[in-house]
């Protein structure tokens, strides 16, 4: 990587800082309002500066799609959001096996036999909490959130969750990814894509299940 600038290397531990306490990366007029800049303009191109550079990458039009890379010793990319991501597969890397989940069937358990399409080995240093499964993403309600159609994710089983929290869940019998939200005695489920609407669960009127905690996002570069 080359060498950043004093202003560079600040915007850099602001993205570190940010993904480390919410689990996500900052918007660009987040960015621009923390450091006095005048307009978000400004934050975009310290961060075109910055992928430039080979710092971080860049998802075009998500307004959370940054990426944190480093390299390896080999030279492989490691690309950290939040929650840990690198290029698929590297063998070296490899230390234990996932399942990866495709399209889950209605009414039928996420982790059933004929869910499993495939199984990839893993670095588990990669992610916040060692996962049980990586699940197929499917469609771009996640998008500016930097999750994207096809991704992997990395996911934790559990039954509980904090607001703020990436979420695999069960509202009836679809399987989505999404944010996830108390409001009063309901659960709201909310995208990162303006395109798509929140998903509200009132109880007694759904049938609603955590499937686990988003802890990595895997994605073949290339």
């Amino acid at each position: 990587m080359n060498k950043l600038t004093a202003r560079q290397e600040q915007i850099l531990g602001l993205i570190r800082d940010a993904i480390e306490n919410t689990g996500f990366p900052p918007t660009r007029a987040e960015i621009a309002q923390t450091l006095g800049f005048r307009s978000a303009n400004a934050a975009e191109e310290h961060l075109q500066a910055l992928a430039r550079k080979g710092a971080i990458e860049i998802t075009p039009g998500a307004s959370r799609g940054i990426r944190l890379l480093e390299r390896l010793a080999d030279g492989a990319r490691l690309s950290r959001f939040g929650i840990g991501q690198m290029s698929l597969p590297h063998p070296d890397l490899a230390q234990f096996s996932l399942p990866l989940v495709g399209r889950v069937a209605a009414g039928s358990p996420i982790l059933a036999q004929e869910h499993v399409t495939a199984n990839y080995n893993v670095d588990p240093a990669l992610f916040t909490a060692r996962p049980d499964y990586l699940l197929k993403v499917r469609g771009m309600s996640m998008r500016d959130a930097g999750i994207l159609d096809g991704d992997l994710l990395a996911v934790k089983k559990a039954d509980s969750a904090r607001d703020g929290q990436i979420v695999v869940a069960r509202v009836d019998d679809e399987v989505t990814v999404k944010r996830f939200r108390r409001n009063g005695s309901a659960i709201e489920l909310l995208p990162e894509n303006p395109d798509f609407g929140v998903i509200r669960v009132e109880p007694g009127r759904h049938e609603f299940a955590l499937e686990g905690l988003a802890v990595g996002l895997l994605r073949a570069w290339g």
